[in-house]
């Protein structure tokens, strides 16, 4: 197909949306479930355990930066909703709002940035959408995802598990996505790079090592200081945070402090904070 930018007609369910679907997303994103092109997926029967849903919306700008890409990001952060939970993420549905004129190489970013988080994650894209507004009406693009996912027997994480005394872990350094958008954003030069990455893998060693874990949340908007004051209100409890123990790269306390932000609200995408015994 010898797509230049994305026409008004791409989204309208005729030869150009067969032509979009058949030509970019079904030959990245192929799987049983997707290739029938049904209007829905049929999916087998659950794992035994509990199930666990969750939906969300990405808009991001500039939408490919340094470390990912509007896909991954959509991707990723989906799954690590279920994640959290203490779910095994199993299948997503993925769709895309695209902008008149958005141009086919940001395009093949976007669905490649889909297809390696997908892989990296062994889950399946089982259902999707394309739509086109005019130009002028979006901004460039927009991914509307939902995802399912099982809790295995044995597991219950909530907030108000936590007891005065738990600890407060988190799995990287902070700050990293935020800041990677920011300095993009500012045309500044470095060797900031999005967090952006699946959590299940190192949820999954936590779960299996029978910790004693109470909750788990992922610091996106907001960060990690919005989080935890999610869960102090939740709980009734104060939260408290070292400054010396948290880790924070040179390069995003640079940046934060050049911008006048805090590390501390700026945006993770691949870390989690784990409230343990």
């Amino acid at each position: 197909m010898n797509l230049k930018r994305i026409l008004l007609a791409h989204g309208g369910g005729g030869r150009l949306t067969r032509d979009l679907i058949k030509g970019k997303f079904l030959p990245a994103l192929h799987n049983r479930y997707l290739e029938p092109l049904s209007d829905s997926a049929v999916l087998p029967e659950l794992p035994r355990g509990r199930l666990a849903f969750t939906t969300d919306a990405f808009v991001v700008d500039p939408i490919v930066f340094p470390g990912g890409d509007l896909g991954y990001l959509s991707v990723c952060g989906t799954l690590n909703d279920l994640a959290v939970a203490g779910a095994r993420p199993l299948w997503i549905s993925w769709a895309l709002i695209l902008e008149e004129g958005l141009e086919e190489e940001v395009l093949d970013i976007v669905v490649k940035g889909v297809r390696k988080a997908a892989l990296e994650s062994n889950v399946d894209i089982v259902a999707g959408d394309t739509k086109v507004v005019p130009k002028g009406k979006g901004d460039k693009a927009f991914a509307v995802t939902s995802g399912v996912g099982v809790i295995a027997p044995g597991v219950e994480l909530f907030d108000q598990a936590v007891v005065e005394g738990d600890a407060i872990l988190v799995s990287g350094p902070i700050g990293d996505h935020g800041a990677a958008i920011m300095a993009v954003r500012q045309g500044l030069t470095g060797d900031m790079r999005s967090d952006v990455a699946p959590v299940w893998p190192l949820v999954n060693v936590l779960l299996e090592a029978g910790l004693e874990i109470r909750v788990l949340h992922d610091p996106t908007r907001g960060g990690v200081a919005t989080v935890c004051h999610e869960v102090a209100e939740k709980t009734g409890l104060s939260m408290i945070l070292e400054e010396k123990e948290l880790p924070v790269r040179s390069s995003v306390r640079a940046i934060s402090d050049l911008l006048g932000l805090d590390p501390l609200y700026m945006a993770c995408e691949g870390r989690f904070l784990a409230w343990v015994a």
